[in-house]
């Protein structure tokens, strides 16, 4: 057992997902309409800052939350598995309107990655098509409640050990997997 396993009382606990819940800064991933919908609940009507949560941060590594809105294609989602990967621990997902949820009205299309889920670990969904401003505050509401009950570690949040023991999809095997495979040899 190391340092980072260490068990930390509920105080520390508390200040620790205190500060994680209302210091969330946001990596828009906008891949379609969708990311209109984000920007108009960063704007003074819906204002997600008074939540604690700051836009559009200036790269992955300086974001706590990836917000993946719109259809995410087999061609992007490499991009979106590596700017997930980017980002230090804990980070968080939402996953913003059917297109990146399910594939949405695409979802038969043989182009579409059948939800960013397949790809990456998301913590909260919001349905809707395309999604209304309300229903991202509401999500964001939510994960900061997931936040709130979080075990905490020295380690940079629970899920690192959790995603470290987590084998990998199928489908992202299959999307980040060489396409000629290397000779084992004689």
């Amino acid at each position: 057992m190391g340092i980072g396993d260490a068990v930390l009382p509920d105080p520390v606990k508390f200040v620790l997902n205190w500060g994680r819940r209302y210091s969330l800064w946001v990596f828009n991933f906008g891949l379609a309409c969708c990311a209109i919908e984000f920007i108009a609940t960063s704007m003074g009507r819906h204002d997600f800052i008074r939540l604690g949560v700051i836009p559009f941060a200036h790269g992955p590594r300086q974001a706590d939350l990836m917000v993946v809105s719109g259809t995410v294609t087999d061609k992007m989602a490499p991009a979106v598995k590596r700017l997930y990967e980017q980002m230090p621990e804990p980070k968080y997902v939402i996953s913003f309107g059917a297109c990146s949820n399910c594939g949405g009205p695409y979802w038969d299309s043989y182009s579409v990655t059948k939800g960013v889920d397949q790809i990456i670990p998301v913590d909260v969904y919001v349905p809707g098509c395309p999604p209304r401003p309300e229903a991202l505050l509401q999500g964001i509401l939510r994960l900061q409640d997931k936040i709130a009950g979080e075990q905490v570690s020295l380690n940079g949040g629970a899920r690192g050990a959790r995603a470290a023991r987590s084998p990998e999809r199928s489908t992202a095997r299959v999307l980040t997997a060489p396409l000629v495979r290397p000779d084992s040899g004689p």
